[in-house]
């Protein structure tokens, strides 16, 4: 990936239906393995079909370990307290969320081939976030557009990494204070 393939998008907002937890980060593989197949059966129950690739988010927190929601995207608001007791996941580190990706204003890229080499992309969009001046907002999202499922070969699997972000460059522009408009 070369800086011609970071780009500063309009993000539009997205329902979403996830478990969200604590994880350290050399189980990150292990709780994506568990939950993608646990979040597809929470959305078979409750009748609702994802409406696109899994996702995984992730939010800024102090400490050790990722605070990670691993789900998919779904095209409207659910119900989730129609989920029978059972189908619950483990109340001791699972939470069913319905938090939509944010509408926002962010900076993506895609990244081509394994996991493992995520954090490279992360580093190459942290160093374009700060030439362009720009400050992330606490987080992130990955959509698994291809992976083990489609292609057993990890050089093919496509991730588009997204990180919300602000800054002077792209808030929208306001009138001077005291030139225009009305009178105090």
């Amino acid at each position: 990936m070369d800086d011609s393939e970071i780009r500063l998008i309009d993000q539009p907002g997205q329902a979403t239906v996830g478990v969200r937890r604590i994880a350290r980060p050399e189980d990150l593989s292990a709780v994506f393995a568990t939950l993608i197949p646990r979040v597809a059966g929470l959305l078979d129950r409750l009748g609702v079909q994802p409406a696109g690739p899994p996702y995984g988010r992730y939010r800024d927190r102090p400490g050790d370990g990722f605070d990670v929601e691993v789900g998919f995207p779904v095209d409207g608001a659910v119900d989730v307290s129609r989920l029978p007791q059972a189908a619950a996941p483990d109340a001791a580190t699972d939470a069913v969320v319905t938090e939509p990706l944010p509408a926002t204003r962010a900076v993506e890229a895609i990244h081509i081939g394994p996991y493992d080499r995520l954090p490279a992309t992360y580093d190459r969009l942290a160093s374009w976030i700060t030439e362009h001046r720009l400050h992330p907002l606490g987080q992130s999202w990955e959509l698994y557009e291809s992976g083990p499922d489609s292609d057993p070969r990890p050089a093919t699997w496509r991730t588009r990494v997204v990180v919300a972000v602000t800054g002077p460059e792209i808030e929208p522009a306001r009138p001077p204070s005291g030139l225009g408009g009305a009178a105090p």
